[in-house]
């Protein structure tokens, strides 16, 4: 003869089977629109911060291909989005220290107003590490300092990412606006310039016309 095993169980024993049974129910309950799991989130590994009004996310630099570097004397692209909840504030610049001679920006900098978030996530880099100082490694950081109107400057160490799976399909930095001509170009085609028009020392003299005679 077979006796059950549920006349002899503890009344707490069988709240917590109960309780187990009830796992699958509630989380059959948050599988609708609103699921957390639908919800954005983004990459952990990227960075990011929130200081006073201003949230920074999903900040990364985007490197190069597997087993590559990016070199001296190359340009990064750099990806992020703000999210502003306070008084309406600009982005008026981003420097690389010790990593890129300058970091450019669009024209005029980035306004960020309040509940209008800013999204310079690609797949068209419009922030860019331009001349790197030094190799840049993927699974390394970089100190990126943002400088505000009015939050003043928020410094991150922001991830290098490789130029690999989706990330293959961003666009490459976009190439430096031409160098303006050079000094020496100039001062040549000035000296060029001079010796094609004769000076007054150089240039002959009427002759003065005779006087009427007395």
């Amino acid at each position: 003869m077979i006796r059950s095993g549920w006349r002899g169980a503890s009344p707490r024993r069988l709240m917590l089977v109960a309780a187990a049974a009830l796992i699958p129910v509630l989380a059959g309950c948050e599988a609708g629109n609103n699921a957390p799991t639908l919800l954005f989130h983004y990459p952990t590994d990227a960075a990011g911060t929130a200081v006073g009004d201003l949230s920074i996310r999903n900040v990364f630099i985007l490197g190069a291909g597997l087993n590559s570097n990016l070199r001296r004397g190359q340009s990064a692209s750099l990806f992020l989005a703000i999210v502003n909840t306070g008084p309406a504030d600009k982005l008026l610049s981003i420097s690389a220290p010790g990593t890129a001679t300058s970091v450019s920006l669009p024209a005029g900098g980035v306004p960020v107003l309040n509940q209008h978030p800013v999204f310079l996530t690609g797949p068209r880099p419009q922030v860019v590490l331009v001349n790197l100082t030094r190799t840049v490694t993927s699974g390394s950081s970089v100190r990126v300092v943002l400088s505000f109107q009015k939050a003043g400057p928020i410094t991150l160490l922001v991830p290098v990412f490789p130029r690999a799976a989706h990330y293959q399909t961003y666009a490459p930095p976009q190439a430096s606006a031409s160098p303006s001509p050079s000094t020496t170009a100039k001062s040549r085609k000035h000296k060029a310039h001079a010796s094609a028009t004769p000076s007054a020392s150089t240039s002959p003299t009427a002759s003065p016309s005779p006087s009427p005679s007395a």
